[in-house]
């Protein structure tokens, strides 16, 4: 019989690698120490990547792989983290934000599939109980905060919405966020990825995430009056008034507005700008989706672009190159994502 104290010392080895197992799968959010692994300190490349259920796991409510989401085997998962692996590898960035993925173990599972330990994941876990997706990075350039939330929920419909809204009042928080901060060429950044909720022009949704907006626009002003520029990105699942994507799409919500500070309570008190004005608007589509929902036909009208990624001032200044990244054909069936990745390089 094995003794008593060698039973204990087994047994505290076990649940202490149990919790470990589950913390990595949930979240990453501590930065533990500072590392900048960039070949080149004078140059950052920053992609906004809704990977699509980037989900290897069993273990979630999503039913993700299975049907909860397109990839209906592990088989399928596996090949879709290949497939956004390779992306990955053509682009070469710097941080990297996803949109769509269920936790750190499918972070660390795409770094192995890189090969390259350059890259570190973080993670904050969100509240979206229904999908189970989350909002993370892979980066060369550690934050210098640990990642974190707001809590805080904003009134809906907000004051002016056009939404087209007529149910109750309500509340609304960002379910799927996250903020941290860097230095960016010697700029302190507020760096904040997010995911808002789905369908441009539903009114409910549309109502919703204006006062998500809010939430992020309260964050953004914040860090603003302290001094900091602020990066946004994200899929923000809405059009911009000002920066028309290939077809023209208009919003009915003011979201994008608000988050660049030209709508909302902290209207004029900071300015973003869109990344995606430095590119041509015949370039401005980051998502597919099946406009005529038969899966027989391709149709211009199949693109929009509702990822984008904001800045501040000081920060766009430094934009050298916009882009998005069209390197797969979308259709039914896919296993690539069903967005494009946005490209972003900037040069201090």
């Amino acid at each position: 019989m094995m003794p008593t104290s060698l039973i204990v010392l087994f047994l505290a080895f076990f649940l202490s690698n149990v919790v470990v197992k589950v913390n990595a799968d949930t979240e990453c959010p501590v930065v533990s120490s500072f590392g900048d692994r960039r070949q080149n300190k004078n140059s950052l490349r920053l992609v906004q990547y809704n990977a699509e259920w980037l989900f290897i796991d069993y273990c979630n409510n999503a039913k993700c792989p299975g049907t909860g989401c397109p990839w209906q085997t592990v088989a399928d998962a596996q090949t879709h983290m290949s497939y956004v692996a390779n992306v990955i590898k053509s682009l070469n960035p710097d941080i990297v934000n996803f949109c769509e993925v269920e936790g750190c173990d499918e972070l660390n599972m795409l770094i192995t599939s890189l090969n390259d330990t350059t890259y570190k994941p973080y993670l904050k876990q969100g509240t979206d109980t229904s999908t189970g997706q989350n909002v993370g990075m892979i980066t060369r350039l550690d934050p210098l905060t640990s990642l974190y939330r707001s809590e805080e929920r904003a009134n809906y419909p907000i004051a002016g919405s056009k939404c087209g809204y007529t149910g109750a009042a309500g509340t609304s928080g960002v379910s799927k966020h996250y903020i941290t901060e860097f230095n960016l060429g010697g700029l302190n950044t507020a760096f904040i990825g997010a995911h808002l909720l789905a369908i441009p022009t539903e009114p409910t949704r549309c109502a919703e995430r204006e006062a998500q907006a809010q939430v992020l626009q309260n964050v953004f002003a914040g860090y603003i009056a302290k001094g900091y520029e602020v990066v946004l990105l994200g899929d923000m699942n809405d059009f911009d008034a000002e920066v028309l994507d290939v077809n023209s799409d208009k919003p009915t919500s003011y979201v994008l507005d608000i988050m660049k500070g030209i709508y909302g309570q902290q209207k004029g008190l900071y300015t973003l700008t869109n990344a995606a004005s430095k590119m041509a608007q015949s370039e401005r589509y980051s998502d597919w989706w099946d406009s005529d929902d038969n899966c027989a036909t391709s149709s211009p009208k199949d693109y929009s672009m509702i990822d984008h990624v904001l800045m501040s001032s000081k920060i766009f200044s430094k934009i050298s190159k916009v882009s998005i990244y069209h390197g797969y054909t979308e259709y039914c069936g896919t296993l690539n994502s069903d967005h494009y990745p946005v490209v972003i390089d900037l040069t201090f």
